[in-house]
């Protein structure tokens, strides 16, 4: 396996992309794989540790090649920071197809919570001004949609920054304690998508009382009006942060292991077979 880590821009140094990418084999002779890159959760304030390797882990032993992002939090996720990393980390994982023998064609980003809005903006904001200017792709520096990914897998997702936000994560990635619901629009992801947003992948709990489940339900609602396909998996029960549901993240705390949630992981892999 090749592991390594990269710094994607000197702007943003505390933002890193880590490698999970299965050498090429001559005896092996595997094809090029799929690629998934990683968004743990955190409000914007911390990354969750058991939404970070455990399912680059679950990923990686499926057959797939998977890149942790470490995206800026805090203070440091105002100014479109975050996003702007996020296309950079689709842009890098494209850019070194060949060398990870990786398909350029089927490139994933999975979030959880925040990471699930970062990994939804990603997708949903691929073509925006901020990203364009960032990326250099209106003066010709990287090609038009370089940066979109091809699908997006979203884990009990932040989405909306209306009625049922979860607070912490828009103020800040909004950058300011009391956002105007102008500025909260921006970020406001159901108001957003449009026919060129990637598939999805979408999971999320009725009983999720950080982040409710009308976040999800917006954003499906908002991809049947803009006719793009996803697949959706509402569970009746379970906490926010569940993250695989299992033993291994449930860091000893009984209320985070639900066997019916287990299923999202096997589901997601076999949808992203399909898109």
């Amino acid at each position: 396996m090749i592991y390594e880590t990269t710094v994607l821009s000197e702007k943003y140094p505390d933002c890193t992309l880590t490698s999970y990418v299965c050498d090429i084999n001559e005896e092996l002779k595997i094809g090029p794989r799929r690629a998934v890159i990683v968004c743990p959760g955190g409000g914007y304030v911390f990354l969750s540790e058991r939404e970070a390797e455990p399912i680059v882990r679950s990923y990686f032993g499926a057959g797939m090649n998977v890149y942790l992002l470490r995206y800026s939090i805090k203070e440091k996720a105002a100014d479109f920071a975050p996003l702007i990393e996020s296309a950079l980390a689709v842009k890098y994982v494209r850019e070194h197809a060949a060398e990870h023998n990786t398909d350029p064609e089927k490139i994933f980003i999975c979030g959880f919570s925040a990471g699930g809005h970062l990994a939804a903006s990603c997708g949903i904001l691929w073509n925006s001004a901020p990203v364009r200017a960032a990326l250099g792709i209106d003066e010709g520096k990287a090609p038009e949609g370089i940066n979109r990914p091809d699908g997006m897998i979203l884990s009990y997702p932040v989405i909306t920054g209306g009625k049922f936000r979860h607070v912490t994560s828009i103020n800040k990635v909004c950058g300011k304690d009391d956002p105007t619901e102008e500025e909260r629009d921006v970020f406001s992801l159901e108001k957003r998508v449009d026919p060129t947003a990637p598939p999805a992948f979408i999971w999320h709990t009725v009983s999720d009382s950080s982040v409710p489940v009308e976040n999800s339900l917006m954003l499906m609602n908002s991809y049947v009006k803009a006719k793009v396909p996803f697949e959706a998996h509402i569970y009746p029960n379970g906490p926010h942060g569940l993250a695989l549901a299992n033993e291994e993240t449930c860091c000893l705390k009984e209320k985070l292991i639900v066997k019916q949630v287990q299923s999202w992981m096997p589901l997601s892999i076999e949808w992203m077979k399909t898109v």
